[in-house]
């Protein structure tokens, strides 16, 4: 589809709420949080259109907020290669990144003695000025075994950090294994694992024969141990521990990649004029490497906010993509009541802000997730989620709440992620668009 020429060009909201697939749990008289959520701003826009289900990356995957909106914007990797979150997430916080680098996510995390690991997020309450500090310690006192290689850790929000290794003589290898263990990585998609058999620290691996592969992993432990031992008596976990919160004692790493990214910008491949309100370092990253115009809202949970954006650049742009953090978090905390709560905050402040101040007859709005993340499971999990397309062109299926139900009876059916966008489009009567 595009656009040029038309005075009167359709305005496209599309809303990913992160992890808010769920399954139904007993705290909620065996509903889940959408089901027992109060949200007469969803109920309003449901019943202006059609509902369907997703399976974002693939059946039986269980995948990362990053693969999974990739493919939520019409990009899979069925046959080309995925440079990994690492990479992702260093584009996204600025970091300086080339070719035959390695870059990896990383956590902050609580372990023992014994390297079991009590928490992989050190508890989430992590401000910056902690972060900081260690990181300082990190890259001021790091002497890698090999001096042709060295390491950069940037902080980034809470618990999450971003890792880049060089090395002056060779290239750096992304065959390698997580350290983290409630994490896979399969050609560079990074999976959550459903059943975690040991819950202590990883030695990453090569996985293949290549004397790169074998250097990087020896790297990355090397770099593992370090961070260990320079972390545990630090000043800012002493004062934590005081304080009755989890060290930062230990930083999981996972989804190393080696390769700049170059995929078909998203306004050539739709013919939209497309900007995203984005917050963390893995959507921002994503918004650039497809060519997304960034807007900022400065508050990741100001979400009325976020919809007075939205309404203000519909005027510029054809088409707004709004990522929506919060019930992901209270998925991966087991906090079903606290995941209700959330949902019925951004039904409030966001559609509600929403509905009521958009201009334009026009508008269509998704909403979807980028993944499941069932309280009961506290991890991503490979359940469908639900998808609603409305608007005054859209047909109307009887939908009258966006819950997980209703999107198994709607009239879309289950599609796959990289088919969201077209079919929305296509039913608001455009022509269905071939590029891939």
């Amino acid at each position: 589809m595009n656009n040029k020429g038309n005075k009167n060009p359709m305005k496209i909201v599309y809303v990913i709420l992160d992890g808010i697939g769920d399954l139904p749990h007993e705290s909620l008289s065996n509903k889940t949080p959408l089901e027992s959520a109060v949200t007469p701003n969803l109920d309003i826009i449901a019943k202006n259109g059609s509902m369907g289900q997703v399976i974002t990356v693939g059946q039986g995957i269980a995948p990362q907020s990053d693969i999974a909106v990739f493919n939520m914007l019409g990009y899979n990797f069925k046959d080309r290669p995925y440079v990994g979150r690492g990479v992702v997430e260093s584009i996204g916080c600025g970091l300086d990144f080339r070719d035959g680098d390695l870059a990896l996510r990383g956590n902050f995390a609580t372990i023992d003695d014994d390297l079991e690991i009590k928490d992989r997020r050190a508890g989430r309450i992590i401000d910056d000025k902690e972060a900081g500090s260690i990181c300082d310690t990190l890259n001021n006192n790091i002497k890698l075994q090999d001096p042709d290689a060295s390491v950069l850790v940037i902080p980034t929000i809470a618990h999450r950090v971003t890792i880049r290794f060089r090395h002056n003589k060779i290239l750096l290898s992304e065959q390698i294994t997580n350290t983290d263990p409630a994490y896979d990585k399969i050609e560079g998609i990074g999976i959550a694992k459903t059943n975690i058999d040991d819950f202590h620290v990883q030695k990453s691996k090569p996985q293949d024969s290549t004397e790169q592969s074998k250097h990087s992993a020896a790297i990355v432990n090397d770099f593992t141990n370090q961070v260990i031992s320079l972390t545990k008596n630090h000043a800012v976990n002493i004062s934590r521990t005081k304080r009755g919160l989890n060290p930062m004692n230990c930083i999981l790493v996972r989804d190393a990649g080696n390769k700049f990214p170059s995929y078909l910008p998203i306004k050539e491949k739709y013919g939209l004029n497309t900007a995203s309100i984005v917050d963390m370092p893995v959507e921002i990253g994503i918004a650039k490497i497809v060519g997304m115009d960034i807007i900022k809202s400065d508050n990741l949970n100001d979400y009325a906010k976020k919809a007075e954006i939205t309404i203000q650049n519909l005027l510029k742009y054809d088409l707004i993509y709004v990522h929506i953090k919060g019930p992901d978090e209270f998925g991966h905390d087991g906090d079903a009541m606290g995941k209700q709560k959330n949902i019925e905050k951004i039904d409030k402040d966001f559609f509600g802000t929403l509905i009521n101040g958009l201009q334009t007859d026009d508008t269509i709005i998704i909403v979807s997730g980028d993944h499941s993340t069932p309280c009961v499971k506290k991890s991503h999990s490979d359940d469908p989620v639900p998808l609603l397309v409305s608007g005054n062109k859209i047909h109307k299926d009887g939908t009258k709440r966006f819950t997980e139900k209703e999107a198994r009876d709607g009239h879309i059916g289950t599609i796959m992620g990289a088919e969201v966008l077209n079919t929305a489009i296509e039913m608001a009567n455009c022509s269905k668009l071939t590029k891939s």
